[in-house]
């Protein structure tokens, strides 16, 4: 299994990225399109999402996918419903969690400092000061609004640090060795005896590789914690220009040629992600459980409303990034 991305997010605030089932709402018992005021997108328990709140996070996530890959992807033919759908269930179902864990958190009596308290509104003030008339008008937003969400995020924050105080924090340089590597796939037996026998008669692997090779690439990472323990068992044990033999998988065969065995730069941000990876585990064992009971209701009819557009005014970005600034304790 490669590892891109997966290592470059290492850096990036837990609860921005925290992986989540794919539901929209939490609980045992959502309720769809129950009872709400106008502007009211859900509530878990007493605690209501409005939809200026909603927009904040809909719109930042959009304007980072476009800062984060380089283009538009909503003005080059990449705006699909299936990405739009995605955008806004990853906006519901973060905001729904940040708020289950406001109620956890009240269970485990944490609560935010008066200094806390002072770098939220100082946040708030910073962000919504960056934001022009056109984005206040889209998405209908007061510093009010800012300061609701912020302070919902800091309370999550010091939860999940609280549940995952405990956690191991050492990684063994082994545990998260990662490799460089060239590699070929190939899907069928037959294909993958010619090629091994091209290999063990010396030809070049990447000739070999540009002429049999099925998958995307073949220039690639391998993490320890990141592949079947039956390949990474023959793909570890390699010395750097040493080529494997036929690796049966469940997908096909691979031959992997190992051109250094130990990155040390990928080893150390892989640690982490091992080291997040062991946070999350312990904050699922505690969630996980407290959600069965806890009901929700969400207002299906309004969010289907709610169109991701393109507005050449609305930029803004820096949501996350001005929290991290003032709000990461």
């Amino acid at each position: 299994m490669k590892i891109g991305k997966k290592l470059k997010m290492a850096g990036i605030c837990a609860l921005f990225f925290m992986s989540f089932s794919g539901c929209k709402m939490v609980g045992a018992e959502v309720v769809v399109n129950a009872d709400h005021a106008e502007n009211e997108v859900f509530k878990i328990r007493d605690a209501v999402c409005t939809l200026p709140q909603a927009r904040v996070v809909l719109t930042n996530y959009q304007n980072i996918y476009d800062t984060m890959y380089g283009i538009d992807l909503w003005k080059h033919g990449f705006k699909d419903q299936e990405l739009e759908n995605y955008v806004k269930d990853l906006t519901v179902s973060r905001l729904a969690q940040i708020m289950a864990m406001n109620y956890l958190a009240q269970e485990n009596e944490i609560v935010l400092t008066e200094e806390e308290q002072t770098k939220i509104k100082e946040a708030a003030g910073e962000y919504y000061g960056s934001l022009n008339d056109a984005e206040k008008e889209y998405m209908q937003v007061k510093q009010g609004d800012i300061e609701t969400l912020y302070t919902r995020y800091g309370l999550a924050n010091k939860l999940y640090t609280f549940l995952t105080q405990g956690v191991n924090d050492e990684v063994s340089d082994e545990e998260a060795r990662v490799m460089e590597a060239e590699q070929i796939f190939v899907s069928d037996a037959e294909t993958a005896k010619e090629v091994a026998r091209q290999l063990k008669e010396g030809n070049d692997f990447l000739t070999v590789a540009n002429r049999y090779n099925e998958d995307a690439e073949t220039e690639v990472f391998f993490s320890k914690n990141g592949v079947e323990s039956q390949m990474a068992e023959v793909v570890f044990s390699l010395e750097n220009d040493e080529v494997s033999e036929e690796i049966k998988t469940a997908d096909g065969y691979y031959f992997v040629k190992c051109i250094n065995h130990y990155d040390q730069e990928k080893t150390d941000d892989n640690k982490s992600v091992i080291l997040e990876e062991r946070r999350k585990e312990a904050f699922d064992d505690v969630y996980q459980g407290f959600l069965l009971d806890l009901p929700s209701e969400f207002n299906e009819k309004l969010w289907d409303e709610v169109k991701v557009e393109v507005n050449q005014d609305v930029t803004t970005d820096s949501f996350f990034q001005v929290y991290e600034k003032y709000c990461v304790w």
